[in-house]
């Protein structure tokens, strides 16, 4: 495979988010003004500038997890955020804003290994297991013990809930009090299209492993060509990651910044462990709390059926389904901050229960 190919296709999946994989896209200068010049009613918010209280988590194997902590230590119920792959704490902007507020609540946001401030983890313990040992030793440290906690994920971050759950069912109904789970798969991944049809489908699949396989060995060459290509990038990441093609310019940029501040080849080491996901089974363990499941009906990384059958696996959970894409917590975020905030009284009563 050429470098040209592997760069292109690389700032493609840099872009997707979730399991991120490229297609090409023809985008003239004069449509991408045209999408940039759209109306931005969030042109003034401070994406990225909101912040928290600063901790350092060690994770099992001594990577370094950037940890910040908003409202009251003495609140009776904590609210734990993990974010999407190739994005940072900093995707959940509208729900730290507009959740502050709410009565009796500390929330806490994380980055995931080698996203955002977090530190670089090895390809070895790259694994969305790992991912769910870290939520652990956020939960142990940022939250006093026996305190009950909600556990909201978007995407990868929901599976990272799900490893949790496999790994550690007996905090479910002790300390985990609800879960939130948004836009995301308990497995099937390797499946994906895109939204193509099945017949490119396949083409698509059988080409991504040797794809992700040469951007992992030209990590900085494709970074470079990510870096040139940002008009592209801003199309490639309107379309893949929203459904509402008004949108707010401002609102796609900031998700392409957090997707291009991701090294490529943190996408690449990411990239088998999301493919490989199955994490149906333990979806079992979270019918002992209180949830409900986001879903975007125009996701095109984990699709609505997905959602769905996380949904059928939880037959007391609550589901949502709008119209958005696969971050609908920026494109549809009031109401994704409900949702949370009904969970959260859900979670209270049962959390008073178990601590009784």
């Amino acid at each position: 495979m050429n470098k040209k190919r592997v760069g292109l296709v690389g700032a493609a999946i840099g872009t997707a988010g979730a399991v991120g994989v490229g297609a090409a896209v023809a985008a003239r200068r004069y449509a991408v003004g045209r999408e940039r010049l759209r109306p931005d009613p969030d042109r003034d918010e401070p994406f990225g500038e909101l912040r928290g209280r600063p901790q350092t988590v060690v994770a099992t194997d001594g990577v370094p997890l950037h940890v910040e902590v908003n409202g009251p230590d003495d609140a009776s119920l904590t609210v734990v955020f993990s974010h999407g792959y190739c994005m940072t704490q900093d995707s959940w902007h509208y729900q730290r804003r507009d959740l502050a507020d709410e009565a009796d609540v500390r929330m806490v946001f994380w980055d995931q290994r080698s996203h955002g401030r977090s530190g670089r983890s090895d390809l070895a313990h790259a694994t969305i297991d790992q991912c769910g040992d870290d939520l652990l030793a956020v939960i142990e440290a940022t939250t006093a013990p026996g305190r009950p906690v909600v556990l909201v994920g978007h995407s990868m971050g929901g599976m990272t809930i799900m490893a949790l759950a496999d790994r550690h069912p007996e905090l479910f109904g002790d300390r985990v009090a609800g879960v939130a789970l948004v836009n995301t798969s308990s497995g099937g991944l390797a499946e994906l299209t895109l939204g193509l049809p099945e017949v490119f489908g396949k083409v698509f699949r059988a080409a991504v492993p040797g794809v992700v396989r040469g951007i992992g060995k030209g990590g900085k060459l494709v970074d470079r060509g990510r870096r040139i290509g940002t008009d592209v990038a801003f199309v490639i990441t309107r379309r893949m990651a929203f459904a509402d093609r008004a949108v707010s310019p401002s609102i796609v940029d900031f998700v392409e910044r957090m997707i291009g501040s991701t090294p490529i080849e943190v996408i690449a080491d990411f990239y088998p462990t999301l493919a490989a996901h199955d994490k149906l089974a333990a979806l079992d363990v979270l019918r002992k709390v209180p949830a409900v499941v986001v879903v975007g009906d125009q996701d095109r990384l984990t699709p609505l059926a997905h959602g769905r059958a996380i949904a059928a696996a939880l037959p007391e959970a609550e589901l949502v389904e709008l119209s958005g894409g696969h971050v609908v917590m920026l494109e549809r975020p009031q109401v994704v901050t409900d949702a949370i905030a009904g969970l959260v009284e859900r979670a209270r009563p049962f959390a008073e229960e178990r601590s009784a």
